[in-house]
């Protein structure tokens, strides 16, 4: 049976709508949005999943990716306030909050970041002193998000951290601030000595003080103790009491008589005396012992007699 025209149009016409349905069906994966352009115009972004366009007058312009993503800015020199030379790299996260914005609006989106990173890290770390680089990461890394999350809004970009990994000062630099610390860890460790010594002065006189004054307040309980006793001798005194003088006089005498002999310097003591006042004195002493404790002598039996002293006068 030979072909006839309406035979061979039938599968032509099933390959066309083949190829139609083929070129007008886009499948969009997760994480991405596509715009599509007609005729070189945008007209609509494609979410992930399943969409239809028009065939051969709709096409996929740009296909951007609307995660979170990573640019690392590589080493530059930085300059700063006080003229010194630091080398310092980054590293920067950004994610495409409009796709038609980042597809038309800046032409090279992953490069324009870039060099809006690095250019800002120059101007932010440029003005700044060495010491304020080195002690003051976070303020830089808050400041220069700021600044670029603002430059790339237009883009329908947001800049989500932008972090300085490293800041390199030169060798000779390095070396100079070790010896700056060690001088300064000096200084404070000869301070709290010297406040250690302070105080353990204070503390040393303050002992002194006390000492002092508890000497002092002996001293005075001893005079005002030998004020009370010669008091009471001056009162048996003038009742007239004989033996309280005689016992005022042999304390004197025998204090005396100590000091000399305590002397260092004195082996043998030369003085006159006369052995009759010192026996009367002991008498006194005597008397006035008995009068204290009582007769007590006389009740216990006498063992032996006392032999009576001999006196010897001296010329």
């Amino acid at each position: 049976m030979p072909f006839t025209g309406s035979d061979l149009l039938i599968p032509i016409l099933v390959v066309l709508v083949l190829l139609f349905l083929f070129a007008g069906i886009k499948t969009v994966p997760q994480g991405f949005n596509y715009t599509v352009e007609r005729f070189g115009r945008y007209t609509k972004t494609l979410s992930p999943g399943l969409n239809l366009i028009l065939p051969f007058i709709d096409r996929i312009g740009a296909k951007m990716n609307m995660m979170e993503q990573v640019l690392d800015v590589p080493t530059q020199e930085v300059i700063t306030r006080d003229n010194a030379i630091v080398g310092v790299d980054g590293v920067a996260f950004y994610q495409v909050l409009s796709a038609p914005q980042a597809a038309y609006q800046v032409s090279g989106l992953e490069n324009a970041i870039l060099n809006l990173t690095m250019t800002n890290i120059r101007t932010v770390m440029g003005s700044m002193d060495l010491d304020e680089l080195l002690s003051n990461r976070d303020a830089i890394n808050e400041r220069l998000l700021r600044v670029v999350d603002e430059a790339a809004h237009p883009w329908g970009i947001k800049i989500t951290r932008v972090e300085i990994k490293d800041i390199n000062p030169p060798a000779n630099l390095v070396e100079s601030m070790a010896r700056q610390m060690m001088a300064e860890r000096n200084k404070r460790a000869q301070i709290l000595e010297a406040e250690g010594l302070k105080a353990a002065q204070v503390l040393e006189a303050e002992g002194r003080k006390e000492a002092a004054f508890r000497d002092a307040e002996a001293r005075e309980r001893s005079a005002e103790a030998e004020a009370r006793a010669t008091q009471v001798v001056s009162e048996a005194i003038a009742k007239g009491d004989v033996q309280a003088i005689n016992y005022f006089v042999a304390q004197k005498y025998t204090e005396a008589l100590g000091k000399i002999g305590s002397a260092g310097n004195s082996k043998i003591v030369l003085m006159p005396m006369e052995a009759s006042s010192l026996i009367g004195s002991l008498g006194g002493i005597g008397a006035i012992a008995k009068e204290v404790f009582g007769d007590q002598s006389a009740a216990a039996p006498q063992r032996s007699s006392a032999r009576p002293p001999i006196t010897r006068s001296q010329d």
